[in-house]
């Protein structure tokens, strides 16, 4: 009896690391170890079997969770395109081919809604992990140690470098119009887009956009 209360909080412990911190988990092994402790755990509840049938479905999830986050970074990794001078790419463009975010979306409420679309992706994407990298990196500088080890998720960096896409973005499309006219227009569209970001709560992009 005491075995059975035991083996279920190791598994309530289980379940709830795997579930916060599945990162952990990602070499083989972690979860080896992982797999030995959850057979010795099985062992205890041959009769029903019920131990088992949890084991499973953590193990399952962890393997989704893993999986899900590897394909965001390959995703992401596939974005990620070398710095080059826009400048020239737009010179060597028709005018006629070239467009602006007005002709793309007038609407600011529109486009404050897929801005906060995108945020929304990019913050659920951002897991303990991110939070506990900061605090180890931060640790190793601390000790002067090397934490080489410690495999980086990116995920806050990703948020950090949408936001200055956003700023590069909002700038861009203000200064590569060259009548006065039509860029107090822009900054006024720029304007009624961050107020709109603001009434959704959207504080990140507006912050951007400003």
């Amino acid at each position: 009896a005491k075995l059975k209360s035991f083996a279920a909080k190791i598994i309530q412990l289980l379940k709830e690391w795997t579930e916060t911190f599945p990162y952990d988990f990602q070499d083989e092994k972690s979860m080896k170890e992982l797999k030995e402790i959850a057979h010795r755990i099985t062992q205890y509840d041959e009769e029903n079997g019920t131990v088992k049938k949890i084991i499973s479905q953590m193990t399952q999830n962890l393997l989704m969770a893993l999986s899900a986050r590897s394909q965001y970074q390959e995703i992401r990794e596939k974005f990620r395109q070398p710095v080059t001078d826009k400048g020239t790419i737009l010179k060597t463009k028709p005018q006629s081919t070239q467009k602006d975010i007005l002709s793309v979306c007038c609407d600011p409420l529109i486009l404050a809604q897929q801005l906060t679309y995108i945020e929304l992706e990019r913050v659920s994407n951002i897991y303990p992990e991110d939070l506990m990298q900061i605090v180890s990196h931060m640790d190793s500088l601390d000790n002067h140690k090397c934490r080489g080890d410690v495999t980086k998720t990116y995920n806050l960096e990703a948020y950090d470098n949408w936001f200055n896409c956003l700023s590069m973005l909002v700038a861009t499309e203000i200064c590569r119009v060259v009548k006065k006219k039509q860029r107090t227009r822009m900054v006024e569209f720029f304007i009624d887009v961050a107020r709109e970001c603001f009434n959704i709560g959207n504080f990140n992009s507006m912050m951007a956009i400003i």
